[in-house]
């Protein structure tokens, strides 16, 4: 009586490892876009997208003058957050925001914000200094720990340390370019990965 042959091997099918990247694929995006995933577990009850990013707050900038909302109101601007030792996407973001800036022209009424979500090594003229190489008009802030850390709230922003081999560290830490109207209320954010003249033709209609 012959032996009975052995199962062969099953191959996963292409179905299961479709699945498999498409699952991977959803997790990576949830992952870039923690900003959101952060704002709509803050968000509090009731409250739209609208009401749910931003507010006051009061910063650094170089010379040691002070900026709060306040001296924003009147002119929509821009708000993103990163930090001086970044080594590819802040300032890529701000090369890109810059680009936006000349597009819409120097008479254009709106401002940008660049703050700090590493306010250990970020000083205010550090920051006015780093941004201010990129346009002018791109104002950087910084402040105490309690101060940056209010405003990271108030947006919704995702930022933590990590720690390196070599015993320093670097800041993991959400990458949205918010456009907040006249009156300092979110309207929504700012894809700048594409032609600037695309981004400024689509920023004219806050202005």
């Amino acid at each position: 009586m012959a032996e009975p042959k052995p199962p062969k091997p099953q191959t996963p099918k292409p179905a299961n490892t479709r699945a498999l990247w498409i699952m991977l694929a959803g997790v990576s995006a949830l992952m870039g876009l923690s900003a959101v995933g952060v704002t709509m577990m803050g968000r509090p009850p009731g409250a739209t997208a609208a009401t749910a990013i931003g507010g006051p707050f009061r910063l650094h900038t170089g010379g040691g003058k002070v900026v709060t909302e306040a001296d924003l109101r009147g002119a929509p601007f821009l708000v993103f957050f990163g930090y001086t030792h970044c080594p590819d996407v802040c300032p890529l973001t701000l090369a890109k925001m810059a680009q936006v800036l000349k597009q819409l022209g120097p008479d254009a009424r709106i401002k940008a914000l660049f703050v700090t979500v590493d306010p250990d090594r970020d000083t205010p003229d550090q920051m006015a200094d780093y941004a201010g190489s990129f346009d002018p008009r791109i104002i950087g802030l910084s402040g105490d720990r309690a101060e940056v850390n209010a405003m990271l709230a108030a947006y919704r922003v995702y930022a933590r340390k990590v720690p390196t081999a070599a015993g320093d560290y670097t800041m993991d830490h959400s990458a949205v370019t918010y456009l907040m109207d006249r009156d300092g209320k979110f309207l929504r954010s700012v894809n700048l990965d594409r032609p600037p003249e695309d981004a400024a033709r689509d920023l004219q209609a806050a202005l």
